[in-house]
């Protein structure tokens, strides 16, 4: 926490939590490896403080290590008057004990601050803060503070407050605007019931201008690897420039000609996405009084009986940090392409976490809003969950990449079909514990591992898949509906003006909702899905147990394609549309032109030579359709919906439908020969620029990288930073798709 103390309307804007509306002039790491190294600028102009953190761990011993964090500050306007006050604080939330052992005083405490605990997890271990030596501090504490010392106190529920109400002179109230950080600052007491041990303590620096401090954690038994303040930055240098070597080495990006602005561009994309990596843990609210193969009595989407689940826990990015800090069903597959070329392993383990979530059933909740402090962050009528709605199954794409990293590497090298269960996946460093950059892909160089990691996953992918395919059924024959087989799908969970189960919200469909509509993106999406399961079931079927899955689907997919022609393509307006139900019960075509159209392409799912193919590339160069200087927009700007109501799905450019669109281009129809090679290569070559350059300006003009981008102006809009798919620009960069 810190606040500007120069000023008495600084105590008013104290930074905690992130939230976009704060004011700072751009914030978010600029490097981190996700595992042991970390940076982290905030550029607070309200404050004019620029914070620089950084983070080491030093693994070792039984309970994980050292870890260490240096804030530094620096005032943005040196010439103007600048006083910061910095609180951090330590807490423990579970059993588990750590007292002070730094001499106490009412004046504070001197430097290094000590702290010594011990918890059933991380055993004995010490904290300490250490300041800089160049520190300056104001000299005129309150009472006898010494402001040059740390201020202290072991809780802080309105503390400063109180404190600061407590020593304002009822006939001085002018020197209180006038030296602020006199006033609002920890009272150097410990206050502690009968039988109470205190959780959590607070400490507060008061700085003149530039300052830097050190906060180090030392667990008991890492003997061979103590961290001091020295040695700090020492590690901090050296994980530096391995960040920079392995970035490099995985994206190419100088390589590929972009300027050094692009690079640092480039690392600050991923190390957000990394940096919003959290763990998360409780109850969420599951409303279960609908049968889940019961069609929609209304369409309201109003909870009847919500109840709370049993705790729950998942590891997972999130979107934003400020504004959507938990885990979305739809988000995470994307997320998943980016980490998976980063860092392989941490990416499975985000993938096991989620998949662990399906249910006996099948079913996963599209939002994963655990706990209360998740809960405080969404509106009530958003925190229910529906066991019968479904959100797209993106997953499944970074699944197929991990899968394509797996037989590519392992077909190159000639280790296909080989015993590898006697390798040695882990190496250890020159210090004798293990090697993080090693354990970024023991599960992609250990063709056991991985296979077996498909073994594990796939029994839950298959009852999703199931799930999928019971309740989210679409009706044929009541609606009139003629078709070679019986795969059709629609979204439950429908309201009126909205489909948000599947992930386009506002996206125009059929009016008013009925349990009559078919919806293209989802047929897409079940054929998309079902190839996948039979790519993994051939790669993990070392008995011939799955044969009977894979025939499976491969007649299922062939059956879904069949379907989505007869079904979702219309001659007249050449496109893959939506299916509702006409006032005489039968079912007609809806067709609003925009991402829900280019979903066939973008998957793949259709022949490089099939004419349709050529109809959706028209579509998307078509400057009146798709087409912007900035991004495919999400709606044709010839669509009457295009640009109304609420303006989310209808019109605004996202990045994750637009690198979908070039994955498509790129791995389906630039490289194979076809009447529409050319085409797909020019469209391909000019939509990455367009892409690359709004969101790189736009970083460059706010700080931050956002939820979507104007179709006309290119400006970015509503929530910042959002570092969840945006970030796949880093990958349209490096061209990894």
């Amino acid at each position: 926490m810190w606040f500007d103390a120069t000023h008495f309307q600084g105590f008013q804007r104290m930074r905690h939590a992130c939230e976009q509306n704060d004011g700072l002039a751009g914030y978010g790491y600029q490097k981190h490896d996700g595992r042991s190294f970390a940076v982290q600028k905030l550029n607070d102009q309200p404050s004019n403080i620029e914070l620089t953190t950084e983070f080491i761990k030093v693994p070792g011993g039984e309970h994980g290590g050292d870890w260490g964090v240096r804030i530094h500050g620096k005032p943005i306007h040196p010439q103007a008057p600048s006083t910061t006050s910095v609180i951090f604080y330590f807490g423990l939330e579970g059993e588990g004990s750590m007292d002070i052992v730094s001499r106490l005083s009412s004046k504070g405490l001197s430097t290094p601050v000590k702290i010594e605990g011990d918890t059933p997890d991380l055993g004995d271990f010490e904290v300490q803060l250490i300041d800089g030596l160049l520190n300056q501090h104001p000299r005129d504490g309150s009472g006898d503070q010494d402001l040059a010392k740390t201020q202290w106190v072991h809780v802080l529920h309105e503390h400063l407050l109180q404190s600061a109400r407590g020593k304002v002179d009822p006939n001085d109230q002018q020197d209180l605007f006038a030296s602020p950080h006199k006033y609002f600052t920890l009272e150097n007491r410990l206050v502690e019931e009968d039988g109470d041990v205190a959780n959590l303590y607070a400490f507060q620096k008061v700085f003149h201008g530039e300052f830097q401090f050190d906060v180090i954690y030392r667990s008991a038994d890492a003997k061979d690897t103590e961290l001091t303040s020295e040695t700090l930055g020492q590690w901090l240098a050296v994980r530096e420039k391995d960040f920079d070597t392995r970035f490099d080495a995985t994206f190419g990006l100088q390589e590929k000609g972009f300027s050094k602005e692009h690079v640092e561009f480039g690392k600050s994309l991923l190390s957000n996405l990394v940096g919003g990596i959290g763990y998360f843990h409780g109850s969420s609210v599951v409303d279960r009084s609908h049968p889940p193969m019961q069609d929609e009595e209304s369409f309201a989407g109003e909870p009847i009986r919500p109840q709370l689940t049993p705790p729950q826990t998942l590891f997972t990015p999130t979107p934003s940090r400020s504004f959507f800090p938990r885990g979305f069903y739809w988000d995470e597959g994307f997320h998943q392409l980016l980490l998976g070329n980063w860092d392989n392993d941490l990416s499975l383990n985000v993938i096991q976490s989620w998949v662990s979530a399906i249910d006996e059933n099948g079913w996963v909740a599209r939002e994963q809003i655990l706990g209360e402090e998740a809960r405080s962050k969404v509106p009530a009528e958003f925190q229910t969950q529906f066991p019968h709605y479904a959100n797209p199954p993106t997953l499944y794409l970074a699944i197929k990449r991990f899968v394509d990293r797996l037989l590519h590497k392992h077909q190159r090298s000639g280790l296909m079909g080989m015993d590898m269960s006697s390798s040695q996946p882990f190496a250890k460093s020159e210090g004798g514990v293990l090697d993080d950059a090693h354990l970024t892909s023991v599960y992609l160089d250990n063709f056991a591992l991985g296979q077996d990691w498909l073994k594990s996953v796939y029994p839950h992918l298959r009852r999703n898949w199931q799930w999928f395919r019971q309740t989210q059924r679409g009706h044929l024959q009541q609606f009139g509906r003629v078709a070679p087989n019986t795969e059709a799908y629609r979204w439950r969970g429908r309201t009126p003006e909205h489909a948000l189960t599947s992930g386009l919200d506002d996206y125009p469909r059929g009016e008013p909702p009925n349990i009559g509509e078919l919806h293209a993106d989802l047929m897409s999406w079940m054929a998309f899905a079902t190839q996948l399961l039979k790519d993994i079931a051939i790669a993990i079927d070392d008995d011939g147990s799955l044969e009977k899955d894979i025939d499976e689907y491969a007649r299922i997919k062939d059956d879904m394609l069949a379907n989505l022609e007869t079904l979702h393509w219309s001659e007249l307006h050449q496109a893959f549309c939506d299916q509702t139900i006409n006032e005489a019960g039968y079912g007609v075509h809806v067709c609003h032109k925009g991402y829900l159209s280019v979903f066939p392409m973008a998957l793949g799912l259709l022949p490089a030579d099939s004419p349709k193919l050529g109809a959706i590339l028209d579509m998307i160069q078509d400057e009146d359709e798709l087409w912007s200087p900035h991004g495919l927009r999400s709606l044709s700007a010839s669509d009457p919906f295009y640009n109304t109501g609420e303006v989310y799905w209808r019109g605004p450019i996202w990045i994750n439908i637009n690198y979908l669109t070039l994955q498509g281009l790129y791995n389906n129809y630039m490289h194979v020969p076809g009447p529409y090679q050319e085409q797909a290569t020019a469209i391909y070559t000019k939509l990455r620029d367009n892409v690359i350059n709004t969101v790189f300006s736009e970083y460059q003009r706010t700080g931050y990288v956002f939820e979507q981008y104007n179709d006309v102006n290119g400006q970015g809009q509503r929530i910042h930073p959002f570092t969840g798919w945006t970030t796949l620009v880093l990958l349209m960069m490096a061209e990894k798709y």
